[in-house]
C-alpha cells in the first residue's frame, strides 16, 4: 500500500542537494530574503526530524511504553 505522504525519493533529492554543497552555494549567493527562507526551511527540517526521532521511537517501543504507563493489553 504506498503511502503519499512519504516520498523516499524526494528525500534522497533533499539529501543529494545537501550533501553535494549545493544548497550551501544557494545560500551564499542568495539574497537577504531567500536566505531567510532557506534558514526557516532548515529550522522547519530540523523540527521535523525531532517529531519523527519521537514517533519511530513511539512505533518501536509501543508495548514497552504501555506497560511502563500501566496500561494493559485489554485497555488498548
Amino acid at each position: 500500500m504506498p503511502l503519499p505522504l512519504l516520498d523516499a525519493a524526494y528525500l534522497k533529492k533533499l539529501h543529494a542537494y545537501f550533501e553535494s554543497g549545493d544548497l550551501a552555494f544557494d545560500f551564499d549567493n542568495a539574497s537577504e530574503e531567500v536566505k531567510g527562507e532557506i534558514l526557516d526551511f532548515l529550522e522547519t527540517l530540523m523540527d521535523l526530524a525531532d517529531v519523527a526521532d519521537a514517533m519511530a521511537t513511539r512505533l518501536i517501543f509501543k508495548d514497552s511504553y504501555m506497560e511502563a504507563a500501566g496500561v494493559a493489553k485489554s485497555d488498548r
